[in-house]
């Protein structure tokens, strides 16, 4: 069954306040997503020590001279 009375105009108006809440609602999602991707490409997977390198056999660090 349809709804008897339908005004498009009536219920448009009714429900722009709800779809801006939405779509704020959204966008500050999507901010916080690129806040975060950019926060963790920013951070990398950088090793701390890079000129230290630990020996599998005995797990003594060793030091890299380049």
């Amino acid at each position: 069954m349809s709804a008897p009375k339908t005004d498009i105009e009536k219920q448009e108006r009714r429900h722009k306040g709800p779809l801006i809440g939405m779509g704020l609602g959204v966008a500050f999602a999507a901010l916080l997503l690129f806040a975060f991707i950019t926060w963790l490409a920013y951070n990398g997977n950088e090793p701390e020590d890079a000129d230290v390198k630990i020996d599998g056999r005995t797990g003594e660090r060793e030091v890299i001279d380049e």
